[in-house]
């Protein structure tokens, strides 16, 4: 999967251009502006609507073309004449078209066999804004862009730091997509470092259009389910994580950076936990954890008791539940997984469906399509109300993915408990904790800090101690610098 594009520039420049024009012939928007300084052939090369042409026009063209410069000497380094702030020689073809593509100028003189290559990016772009998957309550507003320089300016902006590390590279064979590993020098764990960049290395792909892309590519165990790598849209998640010794990655025509490593509870972490007082950020968190078991086992849980052990609740209970099942045309297993079918076709179609409609037809089709089963006979009222708290509770987790996980280990309990009632999700309680007790995240196991029983770092899990008392860095992280405030 090789490109093979010669490597040495040629020294009279015909060959290069000539090269060069085959390379990217039946391509309109590939500029080649030939001209001449001093009896001195030379030739401009940039792509139309990517590089900025106020630039090349104002501070290169007019200054090599100004007649009255009789100073010129192109024998010279051209980083000396020319009005440019970001200027730069290759003696690599390679690197100079791959520049190119990315929206640089080149320029080459006859008779050198070295090129300049002038920052001229200017692509169009969206604007900063506030990310819409991801709000807070008070917090910064802004978001990650599809624009890499933009992300990284966003997070050098809270981190001002000389150690703050920002290391570029490429990847995909052919999209040549730009990519930035950013880490503080003397906060990182080196070991995530070197692993995270050996497995950026190995990618050999096409092309890299997200970084959901590299997400997947880079996961230790492709199989599982869970995220092994947080993906967010805000700075200020991004900045908190290299404070604590992780690598970020970001990907250019992404808004969403990498964290890595991460671990089960960072999924249920929002930055509202640490912009308001440490008392009301713990009650919500308690509640997001409590959503969680309620959305993993409530639909479950109705199965059991209604199939196998409706002693265990009380009679005026039981005898309701009884009730509203008269008619049903199928037991309750059935019956909590044509719920669930219908909710995820529901779930899919408003994320898919255009925002002006699709929160009209979330809620029209929840009520109308929920009654006309009721009234069908397909399901009872009871698990209509199981499935609406189900749903509400899911969307309390902060992160998609984990909603999605929580889903199919969701489905799993209702078949078990539809077989073998208490005794299902008892086991698959065993299995939920199992899957999750083996798992690891660039070698920091998934539900650290809790295996690592560590009383410190208990103080960010299930509540959220006050900022004072945050004296260490997390021990899972094995960080350099492991004091956060004396």
């Amino acid at each position: 999967m090789k490109e093979s594009i010669e490597d040495k520039i040629f020294h009279n420049l015909d060959e290069s251009i000539s090269y060069l024009k085959n390379l990217f012939k039946d391509n309109t928007d590939i500029i080649f502006r030939e001209f001449e300084v001093k009896n001195r052939k030379c030739l401009i090369l940039y792509i139309d609507g990517m590089a900025d042409r106020n630039i090349i026009n104002n501070f290169v063209m007019e200054t090599l073309l100004d007649s009255n410069r009789d100073f010129w000497d192109l024998n010279e380094n051209l980083e000396k004449m020319l009005t440019v702030s970001d200027m730069k020689k290759s003696l690599s073809l390679k690197n100079v078209v791959v520049s190119v593509l990315s929206g640089e100028t080149a320029i080459f003189i006859d008779g050198k066999t070295e090129a300049y290559i002038i920052a001229t990016r200017s692509w169009p772009n969206r604007g900063v804004s506030e990310p819409s998957g991801e709000s807070v309550i008070r917090g910064a507003r802004d978001g990650f862009t599809e624009t890499i320089r933009f992300n990284t300016a966003l997070i050098r902006r809270r981190i001002r730091d000389t150690r703050l590390k920002v290391e570029s590279t490429t990847v995909g064979v052919r999209s040549k997509t730009d990519v930035a590993i950013v880490y503080i020098d003397d906060i990182v764990n080196n070991d995530i470092l070197n692993d995270v960049k050996k497995k950026l290395e190995n990618i050999d792909i096409d092309a890299i259009l997200d970084s959901g892309y590299i997400e997947q590519l880079i996961e230790g165990d492709r199989w599982n389910i869970f995220p092994q790598v947080q993906a967010t849209e805000r700075p200020e998640v991004v900045s908190s994580a290299i404070y604590e010794g992780k690598v970020c990655i970001v990907v250019d025509n992404s808004p969403f950076v990498l964290i890595t490593p991460t671990t089960f509870s960072n999924l249920f972490q929002t930055p509202d936990d640490y912009n308001l007082r440490w008392i009301y950020s713990s009650f919500s968190r308690i509640i997001r954890f409590v959503a969680l078991i309620i959305s993993l086992v409530l639909p479950s849980l109705y199965v059991a008791v209604t199939s196998f052990h409706t002693s265990i609740i009380p009679t005026k209970l039981a005898y309701s539940i009884a009730s509203s099942r008269q008619g049903i045309a199928f037991p309750p297993i059935f019956e909590a997984i044509i719920m669930e079918v219908f909710l995820a076709f529901l779930l899919e179609a408003v994320v898919r469906l255009p925002k002006a409609i699709g929160s009209t037809i979330g809620i029209v089709g929840g009520l109308i399509i929920g009654q006309a089963a009721v009234s069908a006979g397909l399901v009872s009222p009871v698990m209509i109300v199981v499935v609406a708290l189900t749903i509400i509770s899911g969307f309390m987790s902060p992160n998609y993915e984990i909603t999605l996980s929580i889903r199919i280990f969701r489905i799993l309990y209702i078949i078990m408990s539809g077989i073998i009632g208490f005794y299902g999700i008892i086991l698959g309680t065993f299995i939920f904790l199992t899957y999750l007790l083996r798992m690891d995240s660039f070698g920091v196991p998934y539900l650290s800090p809790i295996v690592n029983m560590r009383k410190k770092d208990f103080k960010d899990i299930f509540v959220k101690y006050p900022l004072y008392m945050f004296k260490d860095r997390p021990k899972y992280m094995d960080t350099q610098d492991k004091k956060r405030q004396k």
